[in-house]
């Protein structure tokens, strides 16, 4: 009977827009004024301990088991979540991160592998034809997801405004994308690195494919085990989020000591501007051992590894809109998928691609690129930002 008491006080405050909620003993509550937006079922208790002990992993799961429906935008509604001061995603007291997770080269191994490795088909299904894992960068209103992947690609080595010739280093190169696009269309001398064994064959497939065996190379090793000459750029998108809020610095570190003197590097990564946190269901289910960093931390971390920061530019608007577009794409190909998941995976996986869109559309996380360099700032770049939007 508490527990019932509870949890509808829990729902009465935790969102800012109309909503009606179908309680497991038939009851129907609306709150908050005018046309509910979304309506939620509950079909069995929740346990008010469970919420206390990790929110998001109790929801998370009763979603998952359909213990909880929900019918009308999943993003909506954990965006309206978002924005209410009490909600269970603000207040303290249902405020619980997983213990400090463990990030040696082994565990790192398993964690990648525990996503990427899915499967190329998976991805294919529902990413663009770039296959790139990532946010994109929309130009125009009505860039096409593939357009607006390619843009992002371009945005970021047109930022380290690159010699021909020069040498990158992609660290997390995902499915080779940037790494093969600096090769062939910026002459440049590439290596790229993961720990995907799924993303390392279709990478070495790609170099081979397109002619690329003496521009580019591929290398299926953890970052901190690199054994070649230190290089003139570095690119690294959408990897600190998974080094651990412990190994930070040795990442950044690392960063520094594979760069030549004044070189430059590009770091894109999600980021809390109110500081780093864990999410329970996110860690458990989608990226093991994840830690969204704070701006404030990373800064201090590229300082003190001896490197300056250049230029600093949000794009969580971006990440907002390549969500919903791989919501929409998620959902057009469910029938295929479901050849492959079950129903559990598939509402766990549509509740991650949700919750995201919402978590950057409320502006609980952004998507920072970080333009940095080797000793004094952006000693070899041009003197204004110019160069980084001319073709």
């Amino acid at each position: 009977m508490l527990d019932n008491m509870i949890f509808k006080q829990l729902m009465k405050h935790s969102f800012t827009i109309p909503v009606e909620v179908t309680y497991p003993n038939g009851k129907t509550e609306k709150y908050g004024n005018g046309a509910p937006q979304v309506k939620i079922k509950v079909n069995e208790k929740i346990p008010v301990k469970d919420l206390l002990r990790n929110a998001s992993i109790t929801l998370g799961e009763a979603y998952m088991d359909k213990k909880i429906e929900v019918s009308g935008s999943l993003q909506v509604l954990i965006n309206s979540a978002y924005e209410s001061a009490n909600s269970f995603l603000n207040n303290n007291k249902f405020k619980r991160f997983l213990p400090k997770q463990s990030h040696s080269e082994e565990s790192s191994k398993n964690d990648v592998q525990s996503h990427y490795d899915l499967g190329n088909d998976f991805y294919k299904l529902w990413l663009d034809k770039t296959m790139t894992y990532s946010c994109a960068y929309f130009e125009k209103p009505d860039d096409s997801l593939e357009e607006a992947q390619m843009n992002k690609v371009h945005h970021i080595l047109k930022k380290l405004d690159p010699k021909p010739g020069s040498s990158l280093l992609d660290i997390g190169c995902g499915w080779g994308t940037l790494m093969l696009t600096a090769a062939r269309k910026y002459n440049m001398n590439v290596v790229g690195i993961t720990l995907s064994e799924e993303q390392y064959n279709a990478v070495k497939q790609r170099i081979k494919d397109e002619g690329l065996e003496d521009q580019a190379e591929v290398l299926l090793e953890d970052y901190r085990e690199l054994d070649h000459l230190p290089f003139d750029y570095i690119t690294s998108v959408g990897m600190f989020e998974h080094v651990g809020e412990e190994n930070l610095g040795e990442y950044f570190n690392t960063i520094s000591r594979y760069l030549k003197s004044n070189g430059v590097a590009l770091i894109h990564g999600i980021t809390r501007q109110q500081g780093g946190a864990y999410n329970g269901w996110i860690n458990k289910y989608i990226f093991p051992g994840g830690y969204v960093p704070g701006l404030n931390e990373n800064l201090t971390h590229i300082i003190e590894s001896g490197m300056q920061v250049a230029d600093i530019e949000m794009l969580r608007r971006h990440y907002q809109r390549t969500l919903e577009m791989w919501t929409d794409n998620f959902h057009k190909v469910l029938p295929e998928v479901r050849k492959m998941h079950d129903e559990r995976f598939i509402r766990m996986w549509d509740l991650y691609l949700q919750a995201c869109a919402a978590s950057f559309e409320s502006g609980n996380i952004d998507v920072i690129q970080y333009l940095i360099s080797k000793g004094p700032s952006a000693r070899t770049l041009p003197m204004t930002r110019d160069y980084m939007y001319k073709d």
